[in-house]
């Protein structure tokens, strides 16, 4: 009855709908602008320092590598075979303590993204992966906006075209119910029930007292139970003053997503207490879109806005000198991906 019920719920609710249900019915659209383009791979222009235009396969550390250091969290890069004794060395030399973020160097929609408060969870991290990894400072701040940015590469300023806000998944206790009860009572977080019980196993059991708030992913990742809230509205002029002056220190970056991590949008807004986990490029959806208050159109709506900045941005880098992608290359890119999906699935 509760598998039902759960099903029905996704059903009910198209922001758990799969990505092909979500973009099939508008791929004609996408199709318009390949015709344009001549390629139906035109999005690698968008940004020129990018693997790909950063639609897939593109190495996070190496767009780690051309955001200014103070900008994002100390990060390195670990090779697949690399031992828990020299991964902690390396550590040591760059001043790297538990708690940790580590990730795929190379992944997406949040796979293989934990959160490792020592030697123990490392060791059980690296032997469930099979690629090179990054190891990451923890950053404390309490809340995660998505910031989609876009310029086009003949402007001097660019511009904000959605704000995501991002409540990580919890549960808050009535000093009755378990973690557990607490999980099935809300259906956000029962969908991720199997994975809350590889992470905490026996930890669900415990009691929460009143008014405790539990984390039980501690990052904003919508397929793993976060809620996302537009908060585009919160734009403004002193926020993008901040995010251009950071982005146009980003060689060849005109198209994509910033996750952030802030104290407060009045803070990030001065420059203060934020630090930026993540840049996505032609690939990053304008995920304000999965606010529960929008319908599928305002998503479809949102999403061909996007393609069409998308399409306008390459074209222009093309001009530039900036090729797109063959279809060998882009065939061979979209087979890649969806095998290095199934193997992060797995983990």
């Amino acid at each position: 009855m509760e598998n039902l019920k759960l099903r029905f719920y996704k059903l009910m609710h198209w922001e758990y709908w799969s990505l092909e249900a979500i973009y099939y019915p508008i791929f004609p659209v996408w199709l318009y602008y390949a015709i344009k383009a001549r390629s139906f791979f035109f999005f690698s222009a968008a940004n020129p320092s990018i693997k790909n235009g950063g639609m897939a396969m593109e190495s996070k550390k190496e767009i780690y590598d051309l955001i200014p250091s103070e900008y994002i969290p100390k990060t390195i890069l670990i090779e697949r075979n690399a031992s828990v004794n020299e991964i902690l060395e390396t550590m040591l030399l760059e001043n790297l303590r538990f708690p940790l973020i580590v990730k795929p160097d190379i992944g997406m929609k949040a796979f293989g993204v934990e959160k490792i408060k020592d030697k123990n969870g490392l060791q059980s991290y690296i032997q469930r992966n099979s690629d090179d990894f990054l190891v990451q400072e923890f950053i404390g701040f309490p809340n995660e906006v998505g910031i989609f940015y876009v310029r086009y590469p003949n402007e001097n300023k660019g511009r904000i075209t959605g704000i995501v806000s991002k409540e990580f998944l919890s549960v808050t206790g009535n000093g009755k119910d378990s973690i557990l009860q607490l999980i099935k009572q809300n259906p956000r977080s029962h969908l991720q029930l199997a994975a809350l019980k590889k992470m905490y196993g026996l930890q669900l059991n415990k009691t929460l007292p009143k008014n405790e708030k539990f984390i039980l992913v501690p990052y904003g990742s919508h397929t793993r139970g976060a809620k996302f809230i537009d908060a585009s509205d919160k734009a403004n002029e002193n926020l993008l003053y901040i995010i251009d002056s950071i982005c146009t220190q980003i060689p060849g970056f005109y198209y994509g997503r910033l996750d952030i991590l802030h104290s407060s949008l009045d803070e990030l807004s001065k420059g203060e207490n934020f630090s930026i986990i993540e840049i996505n490029g032609a690939g990053s959806e304008p995920t304000h879109i999965y606010d529960p208050k929008h319908s599928l159109f305002h998503a479809w709506h949102e999403i061909i806005r996007h393609w069409k900045m998308l399409y306008e941005v390459s074209k222009i880098n093309k001009k530039k000198g900036h090729f797109y992608l063959s279809y060998r290359d882009g065939t061979a890119m979209l087979r890649a991906n969806g095998k290095l999906e199934a193997r992060l699935k797995m983990m």
